[in-house]
């Protein structure tokens, strides 16, 4: 069977949006319903967060919505079962994405077992260290999970392989040095960083994440990366919306389309 993940990086024609949001936010049961809503509004991929008490690498707003999650209930078993529900009406690729602690907790291999079994097609776990996950990959390879590592502007070419060499699916590209949050453009030096990655012709293609949060900056990540991946903005914009469905229609169009 072929990963969703590999299949639509290697024949889309256009650039990919993936779309962040955090699982049971902004209520318990509205992890399904905005992915059907990504869907069904362009999105080519969706990352869905695993809420975690202290999310580091992230900034004010998704810290604020794993808090709200949690709040409401939200846990690792619940999350499974809410992607194995939306697997039979989604058809596009679904990641998980979230920190070591939740998982250790579950436990690595049931983890990787179960994600798999309830449809999920990669996972992103930023502060898993490749050495850590070597004693996994095997496991993830029968299981037909892409797993991809994160780069940032301060990585060396040299880790920047390894962790191509190791991924698989895509490499997720940092933006910047910084949490996560939206941006209004990008910096020189970050265009700099872009190019520099394009230059080292690596085996997986690259989505560029932290900082996208409209059509100027989605459109500078796609000129560079396969795509771009839009969390904060997204997650602001269903918080303060009464209607998801035409919120996240909007929000879609409003980063793909010029005004």
């Amino acid at each position: 069977m072929k990963n969703r993940i590999t299949e639509l990086l290697s024949k889309t024609k256009k650039p990919v949006l993936s779309v962040f949001y955090t699982a049971g936010f902004p209520n318990l049961d509205d992890t399904e319903k905005i992915a059907i809503a990504l869907e069904a509004a362009g999105a080519d991929l969706i990352e869905i967060g695993i809420p975690f008490s202290d999310p580091v690498a992230d900034g004010p707003t998704i810290q604020a919505s794993n808090k709200k999650a949690l709040d409401n209930g939200m846990s690792v078993a619940l999350l499974l079962k809410q992607v194995a529900a939306l697997r039979t009406k989604v058809k596009m690729p679904v990641i998980l994405m979230g920190y070591l602690n939740p998982v250790m907790q579950y436990g690595f291999e049931r983890f990787f077992k179960d994600a798999a079994f309830a449809g999920v097609d990669g996972l992103i776990l930023p502060d898993l260290p490749l050495d850590e996950f070597a004693q996994y990959e095997a496991l993830t390879t029968s299981l037909n999970l892409s797993v991809s590592f994160l780069i940032s502007p301060t990585t060396s070419e040299a880790r920047v392989r390894k962790i191509d060499a190791i991924s698989t699916g895509f490499v997720y590209a940092v933006s910047a040095s910084s949490t996560t949050g939206a941006k209004g453009q990008f910096t020189p030096e970050q265009i700099a960083y872009f190019n520099r990655l394009k230059s080292y012709n690596l085996k997986n293609p690259f989505l560029i994440g932290f900082g996208i949060s409209n059509y100027t900056t989605y459109s500078q990540a796609c000129a560079y990366g396969a795509g771009a991946i839009v969390g904060s903005s997204f997650i602001q914009q269903i918080s303060e919306s009464k209607n998801l469905e035409a919120a996240i229609q909007q929000f879609v169009l409003s980063l793909t389309t010029s005004k």
